[in-house]
């Protein structure tokens, strides 16, 4: 009907109605898509630029002299006009028109700005090119958008790579340094943990840093209530320097637990750091009191060898170790290339494990899983090999896995297996698990959440169960399993 109306109509007006009705939409159509217009008079040597497209590039809107094409090229950034007019010149021969990118440098105020750019050339009968008229449009925004995310995926992929390296170096040497494949896995695990815990405060700022304190609260907070106490003025280390300390703490943690002061109720540590008054940096003790009596190691252990040889380095500084009958006491000396460059937020810390006796059992290895033995478990994750550990884990524990699934699909086939509890990865390769944990709550079987988001990500769509941060080993399972039952 629409169609048939604009027919009658265009038969009742002029030529000159019809063409003002065209160009009216026409200048309608560039005003929307933030498009400005040229033209190329070739018999004439002239560059004809619209006011749309002078308000966008910052040429004068006019006529000017094209120089045989060459004044649009002076405008183009130096490094792109070769390259634009090789394009130009080839697709006009060979098409007759033409599609490009390019940075151009406004002659207003010499900003760098990326232009699209599209064109089309008008021939003769005989063939021949009279004029070229064409469209650009700023699509800096885009494009600046395009680079951002191309330099956060390169930074990502270095992260990860720099991230897997340091995992296999630690696998590397805590496999050297024990004895049995049971102390490995314990010693190791921990010290993924410390890393993880590091990761978590960076990723709180967006990797700008993370304060001394926030870093001591992460690895000791969860020891035995009035044991361990630090304190010290706000210092922001950079990111390869909270790694070191984190695992630096963690390392005299687990000593201090295994055999130092934290091995016994009257033991104390406290840990001191004070800004260095010249040159940056800071100083940081440790020191251990009221233990049994301090002898110096028999054999070097990984853990003496970190903190002598690498947290040091890492920290620009050096790391010193004193065996003294009354206690251990290690000085840990920065300079000032471990502090961070830009202030960063401090987050909110909350203690991997508040309870002390979890703490101090996950540091010597002596953990406690009794909430899983005998219990049937489902297992949704979409990660094949962290599904084979924590099935092999939670065996081992005495529970009985009635089920492992990758995805939703197999997850609500398999909630009509016998079951007690589900563990259940919030984020199944995309998707969320929401709807198996609604299938549970129909059913009344209770269920916990394994996931990677940070601290103050909320339990899924809102659900209210017990969660677990990734990396996590089975006492945090068992842990929160034992909340689900209501067995906390």
């Amino acid at each position: 009907m629409l169609r048939h109306m604009d027919a009658g109509a265009q038969q009742t007006r002029t030529a000159a109605e019809q063409l003002a009705l065209e160009q009216e939409r026409a200048s309608l159509a560039l005003d929307a898509a933030r498009m400005g217009e040229f033209e190329w008079d070739i018999d004439e040597d002239r560059l004809i630029v619209s006011p749309r497209m002078a308000a966008i590039t910052g040429l004068e809107a006019g006529v000017m002299q094209a120089d045989g094409g060459e004044a649009v090229y002076s405008f183009v950034h130096p490094d792109d006009a070769a390259g634009l007019r090789r394009h130009v010149t080839d697709r006009l021969r060979s098409e007759g028109r033409y599609q490009a990118e390019y940075r151009m440098i406004r002659p207003d105020d010499g900003r760098v700005l990326w232009m699209y750019s599209a064109a089309i050339a008008q021939r003769d009968e005989s063939g021949r090119a009279r004029r070229v008229i064409g469209v650009l449009k700023d699509i800096s925004g885009r494009r600046y958008e395009e680079n951002a995310r191309d330099a956060l995926v390169a930074e990502l992929d270095h992260r990860v790579k720099n991230v897997l390296a340091s995992v296999q170096s630690l696998a590397a040497q805590s496999a050297r340094k024990t004895t049995s494949l049971d102390a490995f896995l314990k010693t190791f695990a921990g010290r993924l943990e410390a890393m993880a815990a590091a990761h978590t405060l960076l990723t709180a700022t967006r990797w700008r840093g993370a304060e001394i304190g926030n870093v001591a609260a992460a690895e000791l907070g969860g020891l035995a209530p009035g044991q361990a106490r630090w304190s010290g003025p706000e210092i922001l280390l950079n990111p390869r320097a909270t790694n070191a300390l984190a695992l630096a703490l963690h390392e005299l943690a687990t000593n201090a637990v295994k055999f130092g002061a934290l091995s016994v109720d009257a033991g104390r540590v406290d840990v001191t750091w004070t800004r260095r008054p010249a040159g940056g940096g800071f100083d940081l003790v440790w020191t251990e009191r009221d233990g049994p009596p301090v002898a110096p190691p028999t054999r070097r252990g990984f853990g003496a060898t970190l903190l002598e040889r690498v947290t040091g380095r890492e920290l620009g500084g050096e790391a010193r170790m004193d065996f003294r009958a009354d206690g251990v006491r290690v000085t840990i000396d920065a300079d000032h290339t471990a502090l961070a460059d830009v202030p960063a937020a401090a987050p909110e810390i909350k203690q991997r494990q508040s309870d002390p006796e979890a703490q101090a059992g996950a540091s010597s290895g002596m953990l406690t899983v009794d909430a899983v033995k005998n219990l049937r478990i489902l297992i949704v994750e979409d990660a094949v090999l962290l599904a084979l550990e924590l099935e092999a884990s939670l065996t081992e524990a005495g529970a009985r896995v009635v089920g492992v699934a990758a995805n939703v699909e197999e997850a609500l086939k398999l909630i009509e297996t016998p079951l007690d509890v589900a563990v259940l990865d919030a984020n199944l390769n995309g998707a969320s698990v929401g709807p198996v944990a609604e299938a549970l709550r129909a059913r009344g079987k209770p269920f916990i959440f394994a996931t990677g988001y940070g601290d103050a990500a909320p339990a899924p769509e809102g659900f209210n169960a017990p969660v677990v941060r990734k990396p996590y080993n089975v006492a945090q399972i068992a842990a929160a399993v034992a909340e689900a039952l209501g067995r906390a």
